[in-house]
């Protein structure tokens, strides 16, 4: 959710602040690696469809044998996408499908609790929890800073 006091910018497009019935919310796209480590994220609207983001993810992270999504992430275009950069697509289909979920390996799948917990590990910082940042930027330098903490004890020796 977004604080009442960070959605009064004049100009909509720097905020990434969007309405919903829950109130104002942001959402956090997040790629992670196979340990569970931050490599993309980007910030939207509460009310954008996650499936909009999914392209800028998979190309703007590094190349992965295996791409393991949740449902929100549904969509063909996607999975071919994965394909012709030479991946396997771990996406189950939406209830309403009518190819059902016949080629998901739900054992790779049960992987992709990794996304949870790194959101799980920034939700713990306040500034993440609760946005107060007017501006989209101000919010993605405070998720960034706590994505970068969690890369932190890889570089202690």
């Amino acid at each position: 959710k977004t604080h009442q006091d960070g959605a009064n910018v004049k100009d909509a497009s720097k905020q990434a602040i969007g309405k919903s019935r829950g109130g104002n919310s942001t959402k956090i796209h997040l790629a992670v690696d196979s340990s569970g480590l931050p490599v993309h994220f980007e910030l939207s609207g509460g009310q954008a469809h996650d499936v909009s983001y999914a392209e800028t993810l998979v190309t703007s992270s590094p190349e992965a044998e295996v791409v393991i999504a949740d449902k929100g992430y549904d969509c063909e275009a996607l999975r071919q996408l994965i394909k012709s950069r030479r991946g396997q697509h771990v996406i189950p289909r939406k209830g309403n499908s009518k190819q059902g979920n016949k080629d998901i390996d739900w054992r790779l799948y049960r992987y992709r609790h990794l996304v949870e917990n790194a959101f799980l590990k920034i939700k713990k910082y306040r500034a993440v929890a609760t946005r107060y940042d007017k501006l989209a930027r101000n919010y993605e330098s405070v998720v960034a800073l706590a994505f970068s903490i969690m890369w932190l004890p890889m570089w202690v020796d």
